[in-house]
């Protein structure tokens, strides 16, 4: 399950994974920025916060999260991931070879210092 929150006033979208991630988890989240993106040309943010990874429901799941990237990633002008978990703590180290938002990590706790980042100029 993939929750999300787009913040009309800043153009942050916040994204937390409670579960394994399904490919509707993705369409959900693109129905509503999509619209935004294009009236606004892209996203300020996206702020993704979670504790842990959960992984894919199933190989659709893993496609459809393929997909969104693909899809979005250059209408993002910075990704924030905050996280304690290993795995999410080195992503931003490897996220950045593939996208061209600035990218930077933060502890789980300090999500409303990745959300200013974010929204900030």
């Amino acid at each position: 399950m993939l929750a999300h929150q787009l913040s009309r006033e800043t153009g942050v979208l916040t994204l937390a994974p409670s579960g394994p991630l399904t490919a509707a988890d993705f369409a959900a989240v693109a129905a509503e920025v999509d619209p935004w993106i294009a009236a606004h040309g892209a996203l300020s943010g996206v702020l993704i916060h979670a504790r842990a990874f959960p992984g894919w429901e199933n190989f659709a799941g893993f496609l459809g999260h393929v997909g969104f990237i693909r899809a979005h990633v250059p209408n993002i002008r910075r990704l924030a991931i905050a996280s304690d978990s290993t795995f999410l703590t080195i992503a931003p180290q490897i996220t950045k070879h593939f996208v061209h938002a600035e990218v930077r990590h933060f502890g789980y706790a300090e999500c409303d210092a990745a959300e200013a980042w974010l929204a900030g100029p």
